[in-house]
């Protein structure tokens, strides 16, 4: 099918569903003019003192570097903390807001996203699951427990040498703090603010299939390199029997059985979908 086709079965699919749940990736966030760390020039792009260092994205998202190296891994992510703060969400997160308050809010978003830009756009905080944790939440690197808001934490980074001129610490021990994100080889990761979230999305997702509601899935932006939301698509479309609406400008393929796939960025594809959607009550 083309281009044209698909969106109108995305149109029909969305019209006939009583919930949205949107998953998504790093692509989400691309029309806003954040990286997406696709691929090492991708990432080197954003971040040219990390390529004269030999690192790749893997290398640098490692719980490693806040013993080893805690400036630098603070000029990391504080780097991102502060580009995400300072970051508008595109038209997209609109038109997508204004959709779900159609189905009256019956709604939930599944994201490998930690830059918190759903909340930013107006999104429920209770209707978020944030798989891989909140960049806008840290916690001891330590073995102290507990999860806190990152709101008062400001990074002052030498650009030149890409060090931050300061670490966050622990109030209770002292140890460093680190971000409350799931990195590679993470075994430190305070996950119960994720499991929170986990439970509530179960507890919704019981309740539409009780009262047997129609649920579409609208997946944007989720690559294959790390396919953490592509996997929880195709499971849940599996699993309920339901149909995605994958958005993505190049991995958009899907098995027709579960989806139809549009090839768009995140902004671009949903304009589509939505534009033609309000056509429709004209």
């Amino acid at each position: 099918m083309n281009l044209i086709e698909n969106i109108k079965i995305a149109k029909q699919l969305i019209k006939n569903a009583d919930a949205i749940l949107i998953t998504a990736g790093a692509g989400m966030g691309v029309d806003s003019g954040l990286p997406d760390f696709r691929g090492s020039e991708g990432f080197w792009k954003a971040y040219p003192p990390i390529k004269e260092l030999g690192l790749d994205f893997e290398d640098m998202a490692n719980p490693i570097w806040f013993t080893k190296d805690p400036n630098l891994a603070w000029a990391f992510y504080g780097h991102r903390l502060h580009l995400y703060r300072d970051t508008v969400p595109h038209k997209g997160f609109k038109l997508l807001l204004d959709l779900v308050k159609e189905k009256k809010d019956e709604y939930f978003i599944y994201t490998s996203n930690v830059d918190g830009q759903f909340q930013k756009a107006g999104f429920d905080e209770s209707k978020i699951v944030e798989v891989h944790g909140s960049i806008h939440h840290v916690q001891c690197s330590g073995y102290h427990k507990g999860i806190g808001k990152a709101d008062n934490i400001s990074i002052n980074i030498d650009e030149d040498k890409f060090q931050s001129l300061s670490t966050p610490l622990c109030e209770k021990c002292g140890d460093i703090l680190r971000p409350n994100i799931l990195m590679f080889g993470d075994w430190g990761w305070d996950n119960s603010r994720t499991r929170a979230q986990e439970v509530r999305y179960s507890k919704w997702i019981k309740k539409l299939i009780l009262n047997d509601k129609t649920i579409v899935i609208i997946e944007i932006g989720a690559g294959k390199h790390i396919p953490t939301i592509r996997l929880k698509t195709r499971s849940m479309a599996q699993k309920l029997h339901i149909k995605a609406i994958r958005i993505n400008p190049r991995d958009f393929e899907i098995d027709e059985k579960f989806g139809i796939g549009i090839d768009c960025g995140a902004l671009e594809g949903l304009e589509k979908i939505i534009e033609i959607k309000n056509e429709e009550k004209r």
